[in-house]
Parts: structure tokens; sequence; C-alpha cells
């Protein structure tokens, strides 16, 4: 007879949930993202985590979870992208009415997957995404992130983007709940699999078809830390700013004369404060204004203040160094190097892999629920 599960239903009974998890050389993050999956409760779900051709202690690190099933697909087609393979393969393994594609360096909440799936049907969302709580710990990560989620708040506002008609479309990869019968309409990641920006192609696809959209900050729910030193966020940035923001010349003008403006004030409000000037120190007010802006993206106080006065020049170099790689030609993530072009319209451009991508071997995971 079939054991029972917290839930109380059958352990050989299809999950409600099926949590999807590509992984490429993720030792560092993999065990802390599963730990927090395999002991969310409320719902039955299966985990597959996907092991994108890792040559680090990912598929040892998966395979330590008790659950854990291994399979290794179909090399990966010409074209396609590594992230949307995975996905692809993931989702073929899955057996539930619902998806969640969820990256390996978040952690999850406890009791999150259950409300978050009862907010999707509720809100009656087709695709519900999250845009997770950040973690930065490095000077980099303080510097830069705070800046890069408050533009993205400014051009993608998760209000505008609920209304289904307000033609602002966003998603972040880091956490996709779908519904599984509207996914596979729409064609799912096979219908977008060249695309770099694949959640925000995703969530259009799903627009464009009639689905509802979802989408707002999930700090509740799930955090991540996308980068653990400069040299990651480097290229992770480089490239994706140019596909993110249309005009990326002109935002890092802007950035530019922002941090310019924000140090000349701080030093006429220091001038006026030492000789006693109020009209001076009243210059400090630049910084409150800058400080109301950044704080949208949800970081401490502190990480904003290194933000005005040492992210804003660095988002403008990073935003010309995602502009002039793509116009070159290629960007590279993870030891993979892509041909790409700029886009031209509001689509997200297509990349092409350079040479053969390495097959994708997956793994999956039946978790309790």
């Amino acid at each position: 007879m079939d054991s029972l599960l917290k839930d109380g239903s059958l352990a050989g009974a299809i999950p409600e949930v099926a949590i999807l998890v590509p992984a490429r050389n993720e030792e560092a993050s993999l065990g802390d993202c599963l730990a927090s999956l395999t002991a969310q409760t409320g719902v039955a779900f299966e985990i597959i985590v996907v092991d994108d051709g890792s040559t680090d202690r990912t598929r040892e690190i998966a395979q330590s979870f008790a659950e854990v099933r291994v399979i290794s697909p179909d090399p990966l087609p010409h074209g396609w992208t590594g992230k949307n393979n995975a996905g692809i393969a993931g989702a073929k393994e899955a057996r539930a009415q619902w998806l969640l594609f969820t990256d390996a360096d978040t952690v999850h909440l406890p009791g999150s997957l259950a409300r978050t799936l009862a907010e999707a049907k509720t809100e009656g969302a087709d695709l519900l995404s999250y845009s997770p709580e950040q973690v930065a710990v490095t000077f980099a990560e303080r510097a830069v992130m705070p800046v890069v989620f408050a533009e993205l708040a400014a051009k993608y506002p998760p209000q505008r983007v609920r209304e289904q008609n307000s033609g602002i479309i966003a998603a972040n990869g880091q956490y996709l709940l779908v519904r599984r019968a509207a996914y596979d309409s729409v064609g799912g990641h096979t219908a977008v699999a060249t695309e770099i920006l694949e959640d925000v192609a995703l969530a259009r696809l799903f627009r464009k078809n009639g689905k509802h959209v979802y989408f707002r900050y999930g700090g509740d729910a799930v955090r991540t830390r996308m980068y653990r030193n400069w040299a990651q966020l480097r290229e992770g940035w480089t490239k994706n700013l140019a596909l993110l923001f249309t005009q990326p010349e002109q935002l890092a003008v802007r950035s530019l004369f922002l941090w310019l403006v924000a140090w000349s004030a701080l030093g006429v409000a220091v001038s006026g404060a030492v000789s006693q000037h109020l009209a001076r120190i009243a210059f400090a007010l630049f910084w409150l204004l800058l400080y109301r802006r950044i704080r949208a993206a949800h970081f401490s106080p502190v990480n904003n203040l290194i933000a005005i006065a040492f992210g804003l020049l660095m988002f403008a170099y990073l935003l010309l160094r995602s502009k002039r790689a793509h116009a070159d030609g290629q960007v590279s993530w993870k030891g993979r190097a892509y041909r790409t072009g700029i886009r031209t319209d509001s689509t997200p451009a297509k990349m092409q892999a350079e040479s053969p991508i390495p097959r994708i071997e997956n793994q999956g995971v039946r978790a309790k629920s």
C-alpha cells in the first residue's frame, strides 16, 4: 500500500506542483536551495533538478537529497540556450498541473509554495512571477544591485505589468509559476528556446495568447543571491542589461550625470554646514531624492547609500559594456560564448551558440509535501 504524505495524499499520487531547478556549476548555492524546497509543506510536489553540464559538485549535491533521480536528455539543439533546454527537459519529466521554474541560487521561505499556489489560483494567473529579495554581500553587489533593480522597477512597474492591457510585460526567471495547460498551449520554453531573456519572452508569449500574467515583488516568498563576486556580476549584467533597457547609452549618461550631481551636491552641503550657510546645506536634499528612487529596489538603507555613492557610476560602466558586447556580436555566461545582436524592437534578442554546447543532464527529485 502507498504511504501517506504529510498532507494526507498518497505518495504515488500525481503532485500538484513540479519544481524545476536548472543548475550549471551551482555547488555554492544548490544545497541551500534544495533544503528550502524539500522542506515545503501544505501541497504535494515533486522537484526536478536539471544538471546543465556541471563540472563541479552540483550533481553530487543534488543526489545527496534522498528523492533525487538522475536522467540524461539528448544533446542541446543548435541555437538553443542552456537554460531554456534545461527548462524543456525538466517540463518533459514533470507530472504536475503546475510548474515552478526557479533558479538554483534561490532560497524559499517556509510555506511559500502553498501560499504562491493559492495566490495564483486566487488571481486567476496562468503565469505568476515573483521578483525575489536580492541578497547583496560584497561591495560590488551592494553598490550595483540596488541601482539595477531600482531602474527595472521604474521601467517595469509591477502594478502596470499586472494590468493586462498596459503594454508593459515583465517576469523574473528566478521564480516562474505556470499553469501546465497554458504553458503547453503556448509552446512553453520550446517557443522561446533561442532567447536570452527567456523569462520576459515567455511572459510576452503568454500575454500575446490571452493568458493572464501576474507579477510582483516576492520577498515574502523567496530570496536569491544572483552573483557572488565582481567577475560574475560583470559577466551576468553584460549579458542582460542591453536587452532589458532599450537605450543603454542614454541611461548610462543619465546615471553618470546623477552620480556627478550627487557628489557635487554633497560637497556644497558639507561646505554649507562648515560655513553655517543654510541654503547650501539644502543641497543634501538631492541625495534624498535619489534615495527615494533607489529604495524601490527593496535593499537596506546602507546599501541604498552605497549605491548612490558608487553604484550609479558602476551601473553606467556596465550598461556601456553590455551595449558594446552585444554590438560586437558576442556575450558569455558560465563558460559558454554566444553570438548575439542588439534587439531593434521590444522583442528580446536571439542568441546562438558559437560552437556546439555540451549536452545537458537532468535530475528528477520527488519530494514529500
